[in-house]
């Protein structure tokens, strides 16, 4: 008989085993220091030595190689353009959206009330982590490390665009500007959920002319999909 204390050496061996193969899969870097590309998966309901600190570095190193591959990929765009492209893939929505790519629901840590509320798909969650483990995989891999990863993450999401991606928010009020109309506004109606998954829904209004609301897993997510809603909203009524 083999008693459960006995096995858990070996477990915690085997799954850092398994964290490696799969850092080394989706990151293209096998880990030298696990420890940190752990702390890079662990929520604040889980342990006090959570990512926050990690996804604060990695913020800035996304930052600084989406910028050095736009200003590559498109040598002949003003700064204001690029500023558009730049921050169309560096939101908390696009990197939800590749660390569900990658798999990294799977890897992460959290405590049993956070996993209960639905935080393993929280766009602010999942955004967070990936930032992260770019600022795990800087420390370990260097710059050169964390633009290989980031590049083959972000896959064609750089180019695939042929013309500048407008923000809704900046479309909105253009058109308002363009119809004589109120400068678009937009209100919290409510705040819902737990602190790491929270839920706005905000209200997008151009004076008394036409309103609409919308929801997102941060302030500035509703406010863009109120502003899309809206847009469209009035889209439509010009071309009927």
């Amino acid at each position: 008989m083999v008693l459960g204390g006995t096995l858990e050496p070996h477990r915690g061996r085997l799954l850092s085993a398994d964290l490696g193969a799969w850092i080394a899969a989706s990151l293209g870097h096998t880990p030298r220091d696990i420890a940190p590309f752990e702390r890079a998966l662990t929520h604040g309901s889980q342990a006090k030595a959570n990512y926050e600190r990690l996804e604060f570095l990695g913020d800035r190193v996304l930052g600084l190689v989406m910028a050095e591959w736009l200003f590559e990929l498109f040598p002949n765009e003003p700064e204001g353009a690029l500023s558009k492209r730049f921050n169309a893939l560096v939101t908390g929505a696009v990197c939800a959206d590749v660390a569900r790519g990658l798999g990294v629901a799977a890897q992460l840590k959290l405590g049993k009330q956070a996993r209960d509320d639905g935080a393993s798909d929280s766009d602010n969650v999942l955004g967070d982590v990936m930032e992260a483990l770019i600022g795990a995989l800087y420390r370990e891999a260097g710059l050169d490390g964390a633009r290989r990863a980031i590049r083959t993450a972000w896959a064609d999401r750089a180019s695939r665009e042929l013309t500048v991606p407008q923000h809704p928010k900046s479309a909105l009020q253009e058109w308002a500007a363009a119809n004589n109309r109120k400068a678009p506004a937009y209100e919290v109606v409510d705040r819902s959920g737990p602190h790491h998954a929270p839920r706005f829904r905000v209200k997008a209004v151009i004076g008394t002319f036409a309103e609409a609301e919308a929801e997102g897993s941060s302030k500035q997510e509703a406010e863009t999909a109120a502003a899309t809603a809206l847009l469209e909203k009035v889209r439509q009524g010009s071309r009927g």
